[in-house]
């Protein structure tokens, strides 16, 4: 039987960005998960289970769950 291992929740962070038409998301703590829609919206909840399901992935794969990296913003002249 199979155990289930302890779950916390996490806050990653993702970064979203508008195109032309459309926005896509992006989380630097997991390459290549990204997702896409019309509305930022739907790409929010797209990328939550793009994550969700990265994440169960990672964890059938035996591989660790990284830890939320810190963000950082910075202020320039622009």
């Amino acid at each position: 039987m199979k155990t289930r291992e302890k779950r916390t929740d996490m806050r990653y962070t993702i970064l979203i960005e508008h195109g032309q038409n459309n926005f896509s998301a992006y989380a630097p703590d997991f390459p290549g998960c990204v997702a896409a829609a019309a509305t930022e919206q739907e790409t929010l909840a797209l990328m939550k289970e793009a994550l969700e399901m990265h994440i169960e992935d990672m964890r059938e794969r035996g591989e660790s769950i990284p830890e939320p990296s810190a963000m950082r913003e910075i202020e320039i002249a622009a």
